[in-house]
């Protein structure tokens, strides 16, 4: 069977909370179609937005210009999910298993308060990557995310489990508040990286252009485990599976000392 694609037949006036089509492994087609979508003060129906086409309700593409398109993939189970453009804000939210391929852009919060499964990002993602909901105490709680691109403000703001996977560059506040897990960066990072982190790792390609004065150094260090995380991303489409990029050798701060401080920024040593 192939995949259920839906294509925008125009770009929506408001913002469209895709919600609902996370159930879309239960249902039918014709269910799907007669789904209704709350955008502004007003529901629509899935048909009325979409043009239809396939029949694996547990595959959907979306077409179009779906960056109006929010809450993509929001809870969603054994879904695989392709975005061909960009997507709106909170992509992923709450994801618990399947995969959600975005092939451009993502707004802010996507992949936020993740559960498992694999969000891929293709471009660039907002702030709040993979970080708590305002309010709540707990980001992403497990699962990988990869981004391409860059990633904006405080990504994986208190990240509890879970790995992510920066190619490009990211923002202030890198790390803030983590509480456990991994984020991986291989571009630069901005201003504050780590700050308030509880446990957890920070591992950096390149030096920051400042260490918070909260961190201490702990010297450079060979790292055993390093190769064998570095394995378990062999199974992904990234520049971070690739052995060359592979190292053991890092400069070991450990911090923030203005937290519980028994998390760690490594950076790749020379």
């Amino acid at each position: 069977m192939s995949a259920l694609t839906l294509t925008l037949k125009e770009e929506p006036r408001q913002r469209v909370d895709m919600s609902p089509l996370s159930a879309a492994r239960e249902l039918t087609p014709a269910e799907i179609a007669a789904l209704r979508l709350w955008a502004g003060k007003r529901r629509w129906r899935v048909d009325e937005l979409f043009t239809l086409e396939g029949e694996d309700t547990a595959r959907l593409v979306l077409r179009g210009d779906c960056r109006k398109l929010d809450y993509i993939g929001r809870d969603a189970r054994d879904l695989d999910i392709t975005v061909e453009g960009n997507a709106g804000a909170y992509a992923g939210m709450g994801m618990r298993s399947g995969r959600l391929h975005v092939k451009g852009d993502v707004d802010l919060f996507a992949a936020c308060e993740l559960r498992g499964g694999l969000g891929q990002i293709d471009g660039n993602a907002g702030d709040f990557l993979g970080a708590a909901l305002p309010g709540d105490k707990r980001g992403m709680r497990g699962g990988i995310v990869l981004v391409k691109g860059d990633a904006g403000d405080r990504c994986g703001d208190q990240l509890r489990r879970g790995i992510i996977l920066v190619e490009g560059n990211a923002g202030a506040y890198c790390g803030s508040r983590l509480i456990a897990g991994t984020i991986a960066v291989m571009g630069q990072v901005g201003e504050n990286p780590g700050y308030g982190l509880r446990r957890g790792t920070l591992l950096l390609w390149r030096q920051p252009a400042a260490v918070p004065p909260t961190y201490g150094d702990c010297g450079t260090h060979t790292l055993g485990f390093l190769p064998l995380w570095f394995a378990g991303l062999r199974h992904l489409d990234s520049r971070f599976a690739d052995p060359a990029n592979a190292f053991n050798r890092v400069r070991r701060y450990g911090g923030d000392l203005a937290s519980v401080g028994r998390g760690e920024i490594l950076v790749r040593a020379a």
